[in-house]
């Protein structure tokens, strides 16, 4: 899968998670200000708990919106094993056990997961541990994922 394809595979699960959450946000706002929802006497906080969802998905659905301009507005870069990671790295890691992994550096849309032919492709932040750690490493350098005992050592495989 080019680089390409995976922006575009971000785009579209973010464009269908937009609209899930625009729907969540709507059919919320509409169930805090029915009439039924009106309160029957100072304790009943049905429509309060009703705004507070709503607004919760309006955020939500705003936080995607943000995520999807970026993602319209990247340049990707190109990498070889000489260039340091950076944002558009699309970096395969391989850790202690030979296990292979491949994250992409992008800029919002930290954990989603894209399906490919090899296998999946996992999108990192720079602001996630992984993330930070990869930023300015090379092909053939170990990273530490995470900052605790329990984090794990992989070796930059490939970058591209």
């Amino acid at each position: 899968m080019t680089k390409e394809q995976i922006i575009q595979e971000i785009i579209a699960s973010l464009s269908a998670d937009l609209s899930v959450f625009s729907s969540a946000s709507k059919a919320a706002h509409a169930a805090a200000t029915h009439s039924e929802c009106l309160p029957d006497n100072k304790y009943d906080t049905t429509a309060l708990e009703a705004s507070y969802i709503a607004q919760g998905q309006a955020n939500r659905a705003q936080e995607i919106r943000v995520a999807l301009e970026s993602y319209r507005a990247l340049i990707l870069h190109d990498f070889d094993d000489d260039t340091p990671i950076r944002l558009t790295a699309l970096v395969t890691l391989e850790n202690g056990e030979g296990t292979l992994r491949r994250v992409f550096l992008g800029p919002q849309a930290g954990g989603k997961i894209i399906a490919d032919g090899d296998g999946e492709i996992v999108v990192i932040t720079p602001g996630s541990p992984l993330g930070r750690s990869l930023l300015g490493m090379r092909s053939g350098d170990e990273v530490k994922a995470g900052d605790d005992a329990a984090a794990m050592i992989f070796t930059i495989v490939a970058v591209c």
